[in-house]
């Protein structure tokens, strides 16, 4: 168990993020039953990796602060901003707004520190250009940033101060804006490192799926956004809308034209350069683009009034499932065969 969380992958709340998004997907589609599942391991994972993350920084701190430096995987540590916010917006349909308030919060708190703590600790420790390891892992900075967003136009109806109410939209498109930036900026960058730098087999993982998916929770923020009612911030929401919708609609575009492409790497990955296809925990970045494009069609669909979208949705939902099921295999699959190992090996040493 001490090994396990000593090298317990820093990205491994993608596992939330996609469970709890496709639990929410489920959800506005109508498949109730399937969703709450979902739902209940969703909780289950969250309470789980809380307890490893805090083990971890606590028992092995030395690791945390190596991964934290590390260009490659530092910036996996959003997913604990992002999932925990997906869980919220999930609580949210739930009919538990405090509870997601609260969550809200707790990842407002992680993102700041994370916002200006994890680009410092990896300037500060270079040695040498990091552009060569830079990867996808980089855009669930985008992700976090846009679940932040929705969060806050999720709860503000229901905040517990007449003030919150009244801000918190604001503080959604202000997010919206500084996540929509951030993607331009690091989408350039990492197209550049594509086509400057070889790529190998192994950097070409499951993370860079984290492209589309930062483009599907950017157009899911603007849904958000574009869905507040109260009178204290319609001023500001109506002003932005036309804007909101036209970038919204090029952000879907281009995130569905990221999708064949992502599969040809995936091809050239595993088929052509006959990378193992074992469980890695980044294979949840795929499932979470997938549940997200759902979500985002779907919802942007219905706000904007945009019918083709919600149509892809109906769809779509049932590809997100399948890849949830499939990773989710794949995980146990994993962990069947440690723990199979591990009682060879202890039998040999009794021998």
């Amino acid at each position: 168990m001490r090994r396990a969380i000593a090298t317990l992958d820093p990205g491994y709340f993608a596992w939330v993020m996609a469970t709890g998004i496709v639990s929410i997907g489920t959800d506005l589609l109508g498949d109730h039953l399937i969703s709450q599942v979902v739902l209940g391991v969703t909780v289950a994972a969250f309470v789980g990796l809380v307890l490893a993350y805090a083990a971890r920084l606590l028992w092995f701190g030395s690791f945390v602060r190596q991964s934290a430096a590390d260009p490659t995987t530092a910036m996996a540590y959003f997913t604990v901003v992002a999932g925990t916010d997906v869980l919220a917006v999930r609580l949210v349909l739930a009919g538990h707004p405090l509870v997601a308030f609260a969550l809200g919060a707790c990842a407002a708190a992680v993102w700041v520190g994370l916002t200006y703590a994890l680009p410092w600790s990896i300037v500060a420790a270079a040695r040498r250009p990091v552009l060569g390891e830079i990867n996808g892992t980089w855009l669930v900075w985008v992700v976090a940033t846009q679940s932040l967003s929705i969060v806050a136009a999720a709860v503000a109806p229901s905040a517990p101060a007449t003030w919150l109410r009244a801000e918190l939209p604001a503080v959604a498109v202000c997010l919206w804006g500084l996540g929509v930036m951030l993607y331009l900026v690091l989408i350039v960058i990492i197209f550049l490192r594509l086509l400057v730098i070889a790529v190998t087999p192994a950097e070409m993982g499951p993370a860079y799926w984290i492209a589309m998916g930062a483009t599907a929770i950017s157009v899911r923020a603007a849904a958000g956004i574009l869905a507040v009612h109260d009178p204290h911030a319609t001023t500001l929401v109506a002003a932005m809308r036309p804007f909101v919708v036209g970038l919204s609609v090029v952000l879907w575009a281009f995130g569905t034209w990221w999708i064949p492409l992502l599969v040809l790497l995936g091809i050239w990955r595993y088929v052509l350069r006959r990378y193992p296809r074992t469980y890695e925990p980044r294979l949840w970045n795929v499932v979470f683009p997938l549940g997200m494009y759902t979500v985002a069609s779907f919802s942007l669909g219905q706000i904007a009034g945009l019918g083709f979208m919600a149509s892809v949705a109906r769809i779509w939902v049932w590809v997100g499932v399948a890849a949830w099921v499939a990773v989710l295999f794949l995980m146990g699959g994993a962990l069947a065969r440690s723990l199979v190992e591990r009682r060879h090996s202890q039998e040999k040493m009794i021998v």
